[in-house]
């Protein structure tokens, strides 16, 4: 697999959790990483700031720049963005992994809530990568990465969380039209998405707490995958939306994904979005969806 080492990446949403999981990979080849997040004082519910971030990105081996920034102000953005180019000479890869999630019904759908999770998750994905194009133009091998889900268009992908789906599906529909728009320039838009849940704050806070952490994956899946997906050559590899196992299993040669749960005495739960036809690799199984939903 090739190094990342020189390489600068710009990540949204890297105090913690996948975001930061992205950067320690790549910060163990010596690569820049750019923080970007909000988080500039410790959260009660909500570990790691990008200061924190920073220092373990050093510790891994990279060089870190910290940046609070609100994604959903473009101008934020784009002093952010040219903050880092300057700080390490260029931007060589985007990763567009902030995103705000609220799993309601229509009756319990604050329009504030869809306007936050619209502007971090389609909006900011848009500003943010638009921002990082002049840099990625002249960049040798240039990546555009999503944490957005494939564009499996079926109604149980919606009911429940229209909402939050809408504006996911809209990070998406950014690589969709992006890939193409960019590849005159070779300039690669990929969408990366988990099979099962990933042990994130998320996970814990929201969804299922300490059982479904149990029943997730390492974050570092994402990780590996992502470093996998960079090391693509843009101008071949673009517009692909990739599952995480799947693709480090067809690509990267993986077989053994053991080492990424947290606890393998518990089933794997699966994650939203995966599409029924996009069958995991031999010896990965998971829990049926109605046990998530058991006490």
């Amino acid at each position: 697999m090739a190094s990342l080492a020189g390489k600068t990446l710009f990540i949204t949403g890297a105090s913690r959790g996948i975001g930061l999981a992205i950067g320690l990979r790549a910060a163990r080849d010596g690569a820049n990483v750019a923080i970007a997040a909000k988080t500039a004082e410790q959260h009660a519910k909500l570990e790691g700031t990008v200061y924190s971030a920073a220092e373990e990105i050093e510790k891994a081996g990279g060089k870190a720049l910290p940046l609070v920034c609100d994604i959903r102000d473009e101008a934020q953005v784009a002093a952010a963005v040219d903050q880092a180019a300057k700080a390490f000479g260029g931007i060589d890869i985007c990763v567009n992994n902030a995103s705000a999630i609220s799993l309601t019904p229509i009756e319990k759908t604050d329009p504030k809530r869809f306007d936050l999770m619209f502007g971090v998750n389609t909006r900011g994905t848009l500003v943010t990568t638009q921002a990082c194009l002049p840099y990625l133009a002249k960049a040798e091998n240039p990546h555009v990465l999503m944490l957005s889900p494939p564009l499996d268009m079926k109604a149980q992908w919606f009911a429940g969380h229209v909402a939050y789906s809408i504006a996911k599906y809209g990070m998406s529909l950014v690589v969709l039209g992006l890939a193409e728009e960019l590849r005159p320039k070779g300039i690669a838009v990929n969408a990366l998405w988990p099979r099962s849940t990933i042990a994130t704050a998320a996970i814990k806070n929201i969804l299922g707490g300490d059982k479904l952490m149990r029943m997730s994956r390492s974050p570092d899946i994402l990780a590996d995958a992502a470093h996998l997906v960079f090391s693509q050559p843009s101008r071949n590899f673009t517009g692909n939306f990739l599952i995480d196992d799947s693709f480090l299993h067809k690509v990267g040669g993986v077989n053994d994904f053991e080492g990424y749960r947290l606890d393998p005495s518990m089933p794997l739960a699966p994650d939203f979005f995966v599409p029924a036809d996009d069958r995991p690799p031999p010896g990965v199984k998971l829990a049926p969806l109605s046990m998530l939903t058991a006490g």
